[in-house]
């Protein structure tokens, strides 16, 4: 499988974000694209999950940006139009971190199209401190951020197992367990899916910034987000957190690349299936 090698008219667009200039513990996310795109290189484009195959759904890869390190700003608005752009083209932005507040470009780009947009969030981590280390735009704050954005009625989590105290009370009003719930308050509404890969057990991924033990197998996700991709109204999603070089062995890699397969054919699929 060969992510560059994709159709070009694909309806799903890749990019990739190489930014990790807020990570707070193990740095190394800006290699995540392209280490996602080499080990995508090893995997089969049939899923035998899906019963599908990536030769024969649309879509397409743009590449990497080029973002510049340091203050988040200026990389957070050329994510933003990056993801505008493809929007305005009538695709659907997929983006590939990176640290995950290179989430925020991509949603902010979505919300100027969808007002009613509704975010849904995969992740180990609440995200929701106001501020972190005297900054308000970190990994560590970006779901603050969001809902600065879409309101508290517009944002829902899973899988969030680590917060901060003052954070606590507000991830408890936001947590959600069973998928359908999340079906039933997104609705036809247009929606975001932000799947940060430390929502995984580390015995699984080991390769992310900041690991939380008590995760998610790679089974127990699949059947997560596959139905989700199925049965919302997905207008912008992303995959982060991957920080190749803290798995020596490859295999991190590999199972994001995996998670990108399958979520490029749960989208295809959703896209094609009939009214």
């Amino acid at each position: 499988m060969n992510f560059i090698a994709a159709r070009p008219e694909g309806g799903v667009c890749l990019f990739g974000a190489p930014f990790d200039s807020t990570t707070s513990f193990r740095p190394g996310a800006r290699f995540g694209p392209k280490a996602l795109r080499d080990a995508s290189h090893g995997l089969e484009t049939f899923s035998p999950l899906q019963e599908a195959d990536l030769e024969d759904i649309a879509f397409m890869d743009k590449g990497d940006l080029e973002l510049p390190f340091g203050d988040p700003k200026p990389a957070l608005g050329m994510i933003e139009a990056a993801a505008g752009r493809i929007l305005e083209s009538g695709r659907t932005p997929f983006l590939l971190g990176g640290e995950h507040l290179v989430t925020l470009g991509a949603l902010r780009a979505a919300y100027r199209l969808h007002r009613d947009l509704r975010v849904i969030h995969l992740d180990a981590h609440a995200d929701l401190r106001e501020a972190y280390l005297g900054q308000s735009l970190s990994h560590a704050t970006v779901m603050r951020r969001a809902l600065d954005i879409v309101g508290e009625e517009g944002l829902r989590q899973v899988g969030v197992r680590s917060c901060a105290r003052e954070e606590y009370a507000l991830a408890c009003r936001l947590r959600v367990s069973d998928p359908q719930e999340i079906v039933a308050w997104a609705g036809e509404s247009p929606c975001y899916l932000s799947c940060d890969l430390d929502i995984l057990d580390p015995s699984v991924l080991t390769g992310t910034g900041t690991p939380e033990p008590g995760g998610l197998t790679f089974p127990e996700l699949t059947g997560l987000l596959v139905p989700l991709l199925h049965a919302l109204r997905i207008v912008a999603l992303d995959v982060v957190e991957l920080a190749p070089q803290l798995d020596p062995s490859g295999t991190s890699a590999v199972v994001a690349a995996k998670i990108v397969r399958e979520s490029l054919l749960a989208l295809g699929s959703a896209r094609q299936a009939p009214a």
